[in-house]
């Protein structure tokens, strides 16, 4: 099996295996603090890398522009925008949205990388992994206020950064470092979340640090943050777009999943059938036939 396949899967489990984790956070810290805490852990730990393995920072002004753009787009909206929503609907509905990643990379990846086609295999795997993820969670598809409206709109304009922020770096910033690319973006992003948790949710030394609060920061940080965006970089830069933004529609399956083995969470009986449409869509993608 390719490198850039397994890099997928294991890309596809640290994600999926995040949601749980942040549900579990959630209970004891405020949600822009536990993501500035988050991706302030996670910056250190990566500027401590390239400090020790000594890569060079970005010596040029277009490459710290980019960084900085698709930082706030990555880490500073796209993060506050998810974690503000899931106060207000449905874990299920937030997967739902959040999967049109892979749409938007779909149709930015026609804009920003003309030597990427969109095909009528790509277009199947897309709408069959979503179709995937919204028969897994088609009871949680009820938006009951304006509020929770609001909240759906704010998820997809989050998966639209995500994507945005993606397809630029695949663009513009693929020669640099997975680990320098990282580190910009989180350095740039991070000063916003920051500034709104202190001043919204007070002081981070105030917040209740249970252990299971510090093992959630610490596993986001390191395994969701650090080792995936390391590995997601590394991937984006040597495949098409595509199989990068299909993670979006696999992550909501192992979440149910994951949840159902650890959090004894009740496993909804349309699995087997969302998750064939998702596997199906994956098999597309990786095939390409």
């Amino acid at each position: 099996m390719p490198l850039t396949i397994v890099v997928w899967f294991v890309l596809c489990l640290i994600w999926g295996s995040t949601w749980i984790v942040i549900k579990i956070g959630l209970d004891d810290l405020p949600p822009i603090g536990f993501a500035a805490t988050r991706f302030a852990l996670a910056t250190a730990v990566v500027f401590a890398i390239l400090r020790i393995q000594r890569i060079p920072l970005p010596g040029t002004p277009a490459a710290w522009r980019l960084l900085a753009f698709t930082g706030l787009l990555q880490f500073a909206i796209n993060y506050s925008l998810i974690f503000w929503a899931e106060q207000h609907i449905t874990s299920g509905l937030t997967a739902i949205l959040q999967a049109t990643i892979s749409v938007f990379g779909l149709l930015l990846a026609w804009i920003f990388l003309p030597q990427e086609k969109i095909t009528g295999a790509k277009i199947a795997a897309v709408f069959l992994g979503i179709a995937g993820v919204a028969v897994i969670f088609g009871d949680q598809l009820r938006v009951q206020s304006e509020v929770a409206f609001v909240a759906c709109l704010c998820v997809v304009v989050s998966a639209y950064t995500a994507s945005q922020a993606a397809i630029l770096v695949k663009a513009k910033g693929s020669g640099l470092h997975p680990g320098m690319l990282l580190f910009g973006q989180m350095a740039c992003g991070l000063p916003p979340i920051l500034i709104y948790s202190a001043m919204v949710e007070g002081n981070p030394l105030h917040y209740d640090w249970t252990w299971t609060a510090i093992g959630a920061v610490l596993y986001l940080a390191l395994i969701g943050t650090v080792a995936a965006f390391w590995l997601f970089y590394w991937l984006l830069a040597r495949v098409e777009s595509t199989l990068p933004m299909m993670i979006s529609v696999v992550t909501p399956l192992i979440a149910v999943l994951l949840g159902w083995i650890f959090l004894d969470e009740r496993l909804p009986s349309q699995t087997l059938a969302g998750g064939t449409l998702i596997i199906a869509s994956v098999a597309l993608t990786i095939l390409k036939r």
